[in-house]
């Protein structure tokens, strides 16, 4: 029999609900109640079980095994029910009504300290703010970054060699894609990385399948000190990280970044980076819509990615091919300009269409073509670079935080220092 805590609300009359309780099969140790005052006459003792102001103290006070749902509009809508199931899992519980079951995505313990990226959807700039975390890391210990993506590698590939465009093309041409996330990530960072793969994704982030866990054994067995594992859009690394960097964009729309199941990832996160948060998008409001779903102490940096080419532009004509709105462009060809001396011709932000890229790079008239790291940008951009003799320069994103934010560098510090103490033994 399992041990549960209801949830219940005053527009059922209390009768009505007290019956439902004694009538299921479960054991029923205490229940919240949630709302509503319809049905209720002020006396809310009869229900037969303990009442709890909260989900969170029913849980830590009873420890059941599920958190069973017997409320009901218009008490908890939709929004409301999953922003409920969010707090539920981070407590590890599963979640359950009549026609609807949410249980925590799987996490195994692995036996190296791991610190997780994970973002709130895709296009967010998770792979960005991965590589930024490797390479600050990386300075202080060995640090090995596992990928996951929907288009990774049928066993965990490691790549400890930073690869080139020329490698790159070769992997495209034998028919590879040559821009999964742990190839980005090897390239734009510099450290070791260890591709994997993963397919399907659920509204609280487990996978179907993957091979991550092979691949953070892959990372131990390479002596890492550390593992940053990237997660995979709004997918979670199947692993019980130490700690947990969430990344959420400001360009998402607010009720999106900070409802539905992503007030679990929040729920979650250690530290959260919230990118895109240009002064025309509303950054301000998906901070004050997030705080409320984040633990007391974690700390949200708001951030802009600029890009930086891996080798020398100034005084080029530059094509900048990226994935950016067309509302952005000026801005980041102005900061190639400013901050990297590149004579900006033009910016394409259609790495992720392939026939309307084909129709930018007909109007092209630049000697250097530089690319963020996507699909297209390989076996599109870089085909026609060496059709013409263009130069190709991969770009990374720089993840810039605002001015008067938290230092970006020391949280991460500070997690990671973390997730080592959590496990001396492992890095010994």
């Amino acid at each position: 029999m399992r041990r549960v805590v209801a949830i219940i609300d005053g527009e059922h009359y209390p009768p009505v609900v007290r019956a439902a309780l004694e009538e299921i099969d479960d054991l029923v140790v205490a229940a919240v109640l949630v709302g509503g005052t319809e049905k209720l006459r002020g006396d809310v003792d009869g229900y037969g079980v303990p009442l709890e102001p909260s989900v969170e103290a029913a849980v830590e006070r009873h420890r059941p095994d599920l958190v069973l749902d017997l409320s009901d509009e218009p008490v908890l809508g939709p929004p409301e029910r999953l922003a409920l199931a969010g707090r539920v899992l981070a407590l590890g519980i599963p979640y359950e009504g009549p026609d609807f079951r949410f249980d925590p995505p799987p996490a195994a313990t692995v036996d190296v300290p791991t610190l997780a990226v994970i973002g709130t959807g895709k296009r967010v700039g998770k792979t960005a703010v991965t590589g930024h975390v490797a390479r600050r890391l990386a300075a202080a210990r060995r640090t090995v970054v596992v990928a996951m993506g929907r288009g990774g590698p049928p066993e965990p590939e490691i790549v400890a060699v930073r690869p080139t465009v020329e490698t790159l093309s070769e992997l495209s041409r034998s028919g590879r894609h040559a821009a999964s996330d742990h190839l980005e990530t090897a390239l734009a960072a510099g450290v070791t990385t260890v591709g994997c793969r993963r397919c399907g994704g659920g509204l609280a982030g487990a996978v179907t399948v993957s091979n991550v866990l092979e691949g953070v054994s892959v990372a131990a067995a390479l002596g890492a000190k550390l593992v940053v594992l990237d997660g995979s859009g709004a997918a979670l690394p199947p692993v019980d990280a130490d700690r947990r960097l969430l990344v959420v964009s400001a360009a998402q729309p607010v009720a999106i970044a900070a409802g539905y199941l992503n007030t679990y990832r929040g729920r979650i996160a250690d530290l959260v980076v919230m990118t895109m948060a240009e002064d025309d998008v509303p950054h301000r409001e998906l901070r004050e819509a997030l705080r409320p779903h984040l633990r007391p102490w974690t700390p949200v940096v708001r951030a802009v990615l600029r890009p930086r080419p891996l080798e020398q532009v100034a005084g080029e004509r530059v094509a900048f091919f990226c994935t950016a709105p067309p509302s952005r462009h000026a801005r980041l060809a102005a900061h190639l300009d400013s901050a990297h001396g590149a004579r900006v011709t033009s910016v394409s932000g259609n790495l992720s269409d392939r026939r309307a890229l084909r129709d930018d790079l007909d109007s092209v008239e630049a000697e250097t073509f530089v690319v963020e790291l996507k699909a297209a940008a390989v076996d599109v951009v870089v085909e026609e670079a060496s059709r013409r003799g263009a130069r190709v320069v991969v770009a990374t994103n720089d993840v810039l935080p605002l001015p008067g934010e938290p230092p970006l560098g020391e949280a991460l510090d500070r997690l990671a220092a973390e997730a080592v103490e959590l496990r001396p033994e492992a890095v010994r």
